[in-house]
């Protein structure tokens, strides 16, 4: 039995051999980034009203919308619970959400995860 699956994979081995590597060299070289990818979540404060569907259709709860009136709120995106699935820019009827192709940063402090995406301040 283990002789025939020697015998199955050796294909596969010698084929290893002479492939080559699928890793990258990063951080040595720049890491070649894909089109659509998905890196961070952005938004145009000028444009966001403030209508929560965003907030409304993340699947993992990664959105809030903070009302400190009814012209003053605040957007927060939650990195740490988000999926990077682009719901919140298919439901935004603004254009005022959407994904880039930026990395966030990593950290250890739970803090560096919560970023206030819009700040809207009447004028």
């Amino acid at each position: 039995m283990k002789l025939r699956s020697f015998f199955y994979l050796l294909p596969n081995i010698v084929q290893a051999f002479f492939l080559k590597p699928e890793t990258i060299n990063y951080p040595g070289a720049p890491a070649e980034i894909t089109h659509g990818f998905r890196g961070s979540v952005r938004a145009n404060a000028h444009q966001c009203i403030g209508c929560s569907l965003c907030v409304r259709d993340c699947p993992a709860q990664a959105l809030e919308l903070k009302r400190e009136s009814k012209d003053r709120f605040r957007l927060v995106h939650y990195r740490d619970r988000c999926t990077y699935c682009g719901q919140c820019e298919l439901s935004c009827r603004y254009d005022a959400i959407f994904l880039d192709s930026e990395y966030d940063e990593p950290s250890s402090n739970r803090a560096h995860f919560i970023v206030t995406l819009v700040d809207h301040v009447p004028e």
